[in-house]
């Protein structure tokens, strides 16, 4: 197809922002960009879609997330609220990821989904956990994105915490799930092999996962989300975690590592040295109390930190924003956390990330060569618009309402904000139907 009639923001280095200009999409890649007469002109039978004077710009991307956290919303956690992330583990995650089975493991997925298309996230790496219905769990959640038409890499959570056979059982889980894409070969679909944390494995259990681990595929591991990873870590071995890690032959430009906050300066040299990815959450830190992440120092240490969302929305502006305040506030200073910095994490790092996992085909970007994995965006500037001021559009100007139509490997899944490869009232209606006995369940793991 051609989508003619729109503005172009590229997502190059340097970003640019094209008027008059058309892109050319073939077999789901972006074969051309160049001015809306020359491409109209050379292909008068091609298949055109209107952006209708709209902004045409690269899905955003998701470097972290929770698909299977979406029965959380609006639940009610027994007793008095939880003091710490230690206690929020323990009273909200640990007993409802027991409490899904394999149809709440499926709907989770297709209303984070449906929330993602809506929001222009078009590009999500997630990591998956339901400790009673392991086997076969991620093939749930890839038929979600078959029928949704996103990009998803997925994994499962291995954790010693709910005893040593599901922990096998987790293993085996990440191996087959990375033997059936090799095998599928789906652009769209990817894997790394998930871990929950170092707090909640053995020394045994990381010397499995590093010796069952197909060649060529990297960890996704949350780290130092609070200081307890750490002390437990020093406590069980006297390293901390990211040398713990380092020693078992986790890191490295495959793995990625979530959070990363209360990390010193040695395990930030071997995270640089080792090209290991770091994916930064603020809303979720926020939320959690935990604190923040030096990501300044990271980024400067050569470290690429990119952004995820931790299971928040999928709306990931808000992430930009909320980063962007957070910092300044966090460190009592206005000029930290600059736009450049944002997108610097948001867009330039995912995007390096996720053509690593989705092999080597550029993703986040329009030019030619990339997946045109693209989003309409009904913004109309009061001030001049520039690729170089668009952080701070972004930034104070932008909202995902203003999205109207997502597309990935060109194929349109929202048009003019309607959903178009799934009935999403009936997906709804199924979701909350299920609900119910998720906490039910929930309430007799707690």
């Amino acid at each position: 197809m051609l989508i003619v009639n729109g503005k172009i923001l590229t997502w190059e280095k340097p970003n640019r922002i094209l008027d008059a200009y058309a892109v050319l999409i073939r077999d789901g890649i972006i074969v051309e960009v160049a001015p809306q007469a020359d491409l109209t002109a050379r292909y008068p039978q091609e298949e055109k879609l209107d952006a209708g004077g709209q902004y045409v710009m690269p899905g955003n991307i998701c470097a972290h997330t929770h698909f299977y956290g979406a029965y959380s919303r609006g639940m009610a956690i027994p007793g008095s609220p939880a003091k710490d992330f230690p206690e929020i583990l323990e009273k909200l995650w640990w007993p409802l990821d027991k409490s899904l089975d394999d149809e709440a493991v499926k709907y989770s997925a297709l209303v984070c989904m449906i929330d993602a298309i809506k929001h222009g996230t078009t590009t999500l790496i997630d990591h998956h956990a339901s400790p009673y219905a392991i086997d076969g769990s991620l093939d749930l959640v890839a038929e979600a994105a078959r029928e949704t038409g996103l990009r998803c890499s997925l994994c499962y959570e291995v954790t010693d915490r709910d005893g040593e056979d599901r922990s096998k059982a987790g293993i085996r889980e990440n191996v087959r799930f990375i033997r059936r894409v090799e095998q599928e070969k789906n652009p769209l679909l990817a894997a790394t092999f998930g871990i929950h944390a170092s707090l909640t494995v053995s020394d045994a259990t990381l010397e499995r996962c590093r010796a069952e681990i197909p060649s060529g595929y990297g960890f996704h591991i949350h780290v130092a989300e609070h200081s307890v990873d750490e002390y437990d870590s020093l406590a069980k071995t006297g390293k901390r975690v990211v040398d713990r890690l380092h020693q078992f032959g986790i890191l490295g430009d495959r793995s990625i590592i979530v959070h990363a906050v209360h990390v010193d300066a040695k395990e930030i040299a071997y995270l640089a040295e080792t090209k290991t990815w770091v994916s930064h959450q603020p809303r979720s830190n926020m939320n959690n109390a935990v604190g923040l992440p030096a990501v300044e120092s990271m980024m400067r240490a050569g470290i690429k930190v990119c952004m995820g969302n931790d299971g928040f929305s999928n709306a990931m502006w808000e992430e930009w924003k909320t980063a962007y305040l957070a910092h300044k506030l966090w460190n009592l200073d206005p000029r930290r956390m600059g736009g450049y910095d944002l997108v610097e994490m948001a867009v330039y790092n995912n995007q390096q990330l996720a053509q690593t996992q989705f092999g080597g085909v550029p993703v986040g970007v329009i030019a030619p060569g990339a997946w045109a994995d693209l989003i309409f965006v009904d913004y109309k500037p009061f001030t001049p618009f520039t690729g170089g001021n668009a952080p701070w559009h972004i930034l104070f100007g932008f909202n995902e309402s203003m999205i109207t139509t997502t597309m990935v490997a060109g194929k349109v899944l929202m048009r003019d904000r309607k959903i178009l490869v799934l009935d999403e009232a009936a997906v709804m209606e199924e979701a909350l139907r299920i609900a119910p006995q998720v906490w039910e369940r929930y309430n007799q793991k707690f």
